[in-house]
């Protein structure tokens, strides 16, 4: 039951990066607008679109996962106090729970590894 939940748990944690990652590429301009509104350069785009499909792929497949899982959840951290830092706005507030909500997860992938189900679980056999 371990191994499954692991696998369950870096399915349900990676889509949210593969898509969004994905919604960067499709509306690169308009993120880049974004970003640019609350201080972070646009130049920082490409490294946060690979930084999320790169690591929700890695995540989706169980490869390099602790590093991945460590990279997304300070990713995850960070978008929290950059862009969700108003929490007494009420979408805000949930945005910034959720975002927290993930690094929390992820973390505690990061210390627990990808389970048996996963590249990084079947190297070596």
């Amino acid at each position: 039951m371990r191994d499954a939940a692991f696998l369950i748990g870096r399915i349900l944690l990676s889509q949210i990066f593969i898509i969004a990652g994905y919604g960067k590429i499709v509306g690169y301009a308009g993120t880049a607008h974004y970003m640019a509104a609350y201080g972070v350069p646009g130049i920082l785009l490409p490294l946060v679109i690979l930084l999320e499909l790169g690591g929700g792929i890695a995540l989706l497949v169980g490869w390099q996962t602790r590093w991945a899982a460590l990279a997304l959840g300070i990713f995850s951290v960070l978008a929290a106090i950059i862009f969700h830092h108003q929490v007494g706005q009420g979408m805000q507030k949930i945005l910034l729970m959720s975002d927290l909500a993930f690094a929390g997860g992820l973390f505690v992938l990061a210390a627990a590894g990808a389970g048996r189900f996963s590249l990084d679980g079947s190297a070596g056999r």
